[in-house]
């Protein structure tokens, strides 16, 4: 006779090892995301201590065992992005050499996701940050809204890149009372793509900001500009010349779609330095637009950003909590936060458990 599993013990991992949640920050404000997350998931933290010595290394000192434990490291990226890199390694790494079974990373916000691509004479700092971390011992990482999907790539072990989308959709239904007068707004064609999403599940109108600024795509700047751009004579045949790559120059503004007379909600993965933010808003303004939202996942809100922002026709500014910014929010009030630890615990619990995945991803 085959007898039917109790309930309880349906959802619970038929693995010996436990579940094991730390934070890796430091910072007090860096440990609130773990403490949602852990409360959702009726676990305790783990007991380590993560501290700065005085001439600056970083120690960690993990306080309970791990052995053949399912080990799950929260760490939400401070000011010191790199001191949060070296926290979120050492604890990596100190986990691994106390026999923990498996070791996943929670990273909502992905540190250096920006420099995914070659420029110039530089290096794709990405790739070096996930080879750091796949060496120190990490054997699964959760993250959020990468910069670009294909950083993905840059790992050789499983990455979930989770949605924020679902969590600033609902926002945007519940708290803009007429949002069905809005339309969703691109401040350059490169986030064209998430507009058209926001748009489509919304049921709204899209329009596109373009020629506002030099976009980071130029010739420029990923370095096609390095061979020299004057003829020479010598290195190849003489009768063979290289066509001049012929400059990109930037239009001057403009709006494609209507915004007279509606609510503006411009969408983007990230909001950091708020110059473009601020000038897009403007246009807006000028193009008739008579409410401005910004909706972000990750709000780093670097140095002036909360004055330009108070200062500026944004009406209010939308991010998730994958980066601590409750000091920005006491500078401007136009700063509200959408709380996401509720897809993060769940992708922690589905992970603990061996479920699937593809439904948060």
């Amino acid at each position: 006779n085959v007898f039917p599993i109790p309930p309880v013990l349906e959802n619970m991992n038929h693995t010996k090892g436990g579940l094991v949640i730390f934070t890796a920050n430091s910072h007090p404000s860096g440990r609130e995301l773990g403490k949602r997350i852990a409360e959702r998931l009726g676990v305790e933290l783990g007991k380590v201590q993560v501290y700065q010595e005085a001439n600056r290394e970083t120690r960690v000192q993990i306080q309970e065992s791990v052995r053949g434990k399912d080990v799950f490291v929260i760490q939400t990226v401070s000011k010191d992005v790199n001191t949060t890199i070296m926290e979120m390694l050492i604890m990596v790494y100190a986990c691994r050499t106390s026999c923990a079974r498996s070791i996943t990373g929670v990273l909502p916000y992905f540190p250096y996701s920006k420099q995914c691509k070659m420029r110039k004479r530089g290096s794709i700092v990405s790739k070096l940050i996930a080879s750091m971390m796949c060496k120190a011992g990490l054997t699964h990482l959760i993250t959020m809204d990468l910069h670009q999907k294909e950083i993905q790539g840059f790992f050789n072990i499983p990455v979930d890149n989770l949605r924020a989308s679902p969590f600033l959709l609902q926002y945007i239904q519940e708290e803009i009372p007429d949002y069905r007068n809005a339309v969703i707004v691109a401040k350059s064609p490169s986030s064209a793509k998430r507009a058209q999403s926001f748009a489509e599940r919304l049921r709204l109108g899209i329009a596109v900001i373009h020629g506002e600024a030099q976009d980071a795509e130029s010739d420029q700047v990923d370095g096609r500009h390095s061979p020299p751009t004057v003829k020479t004579t010598g290195a190849i045949h003489p009768s063979m010349e290289i066509p001049l790559l012929i400059p990109k120059e930037k239009p001057p503004i403009t709006v494609v779609g209507d915004v007279g007379g509606r609510i503006a909600i411009i969408v983007d993965d990230i909001i950091d330095d708020v110059d473009s933010f601020v000038a897009a808003a403007e246009t807006l303004k000028e193009r008739g637009a008579y409410k401005i939202f910004v909706m972000a996942t990750h709000g780093i809100l670097s140095s002036e950003a909360p004055r330009f922002i108070e200062e500026s026709a944004i009406d209010e500014v939308v991010v998730t909590n994958t980066i601590p910014h409750e000091l920005q929010k006491l500078q401007c009030p136009k700063i509200k936060t959408v709380d996401i630890s509720m897809i993060l615990s769940e992708a922690i619990r589905r992970i603990h458990n061996g479920e699937s995945m593809s439904y948060l991803t």
